[in-house]
C-alpha cells in the first residue's frame, strides 16, 4: 500500500501531516504502556523483528500497482498476532520510512497519508480483538473464523483510507471512483490470502516456546 505520487499535492497534504502526527503520537503512547507493562527490552526486541520484516514485505514480496496506490501483502494481523500492537505499530512505521529513504524517496511526500493508514486501522483491530476474540483462547488456537475477522478489518480499514486519500486529493468524480472501486477489488483479495498465513504462522509459533520475542497472549489464554 502505497498511495502513489501526485494524489494528493499542495495544501491538502498538510491533512495528512496531521493525521500522521496522530497516528504517530497514539504509537508513542502505547509504547510507553508496553514499555511500562513488559519492559523496555522486550519492546526493543519486537520493534526491530517488526521493522525488519516491514521492510522485507514492502521490498521483497510480490505488490503490484493498481491505479492510485499498490497492493501489497503487509500482514498487519499477522504481526499483531505474534508481536502485539505497539511493536507492530513501530515496524510499521520505520519500516515504510526505512523503505522510502533508502529505496523509495519518491513516496516519502506521501509518508504521512501512507502511515495513517497503516496504523489507524491496526489500532481499530486491537479494539476489535478485544472485543471478537475468545477471553479464554490463546492466539495460537484461534481458528479461521476469527483470524479472518482481523484480517477483514485491517485490510478494509486501509481501503477505506485509500478512498478517503483520493477522493481528498482528486475529488468526487466517476474517475476517482472508478479507481478506488478497482483498488478497493483487487485489495481486499489479500483477505483470501491473509488469514491462511496467519494460521500457518500461528501452527508454526505453537511449537515454539514463548518468551521476550512474543505477546504474551499468543500462549496464553487472558
Amino acid at each position: 500500500m502505497h498511495i502513489e505520487p501526485g494524489l494528493v499535492s499542495g495544501a491538502k497534504l498538510l491533512l495528512s501531516y496531521a493525521t500522521a502526527t496522530g497516528a504517530l503520537a497514539f504509537t508513542a503512547r502505547s509504547a510507553l504502556q508496553f514499555g511500562r507493562d513488559t519492559g523496555l527490552a522486550p519492546l526493543a526486541l519486537r520493534s526491530a523483528a517488526t521493522t525488519a520484516l516491514v521492510f522485507s514485505f514492502f521490498q521483497l514480496l510480490p505488490h503490484a500497482p493498481v491505479g492510485i496506490s499498490e497492493v501489497h501483502l503487509i500482514l498487519g494481523s499477522t504481526l499483531f498476532l505474534v508481536f502485539g500492537a505497539a511493536p507492530a505499530a513501530i515496524g510499521l512505521a520505520l519500516g515504510l520510512l526505512l523503505q522510502g529513504l533508502f529505496f523509495e524517496p519518491q513516496d516519502l511526500p506521501q509518508y504521512g497519508m501512507n502511515v495513517t493508514t497503516l496504523l489507524v486501522p491496526l489500532f481499530a483491530l486491537q479494539v476489535l480483538a478485544a472485543r471478537v476474540l475468545p477471553k479464554g483462547r490463546a492466539y495460537v488456537d484461534l481458528d479461521y473464523a476469527h483470524v479472518a475477522k482481523l484480517s477483514l478489518a485491517y485490510q478494509g480499514g486501509i481501503v477505506a483510507w485509500v478512498a478517503f486519500w483520493a477522493i481528498w486529493g482528486q475529488g468526487f468524480g466517476a474517475a476517482t471512483l472508478a479507481q478506488v472501486g478497482s483498488f478497493g477489488l483487487v485489495y481486499m483479495m489479500v483477505v483470501l490470502v491473509e488469514p491462511l498465513i496467519d494460521l500457518a504462522v500461528l501452527a508454526v509459533a505453537k511449537r515454539l516456546n514463548a518468551g521476550a520475542m512474543f505477546d504474551a497472549r499468543l500462549h496464553q489464554a487472558a
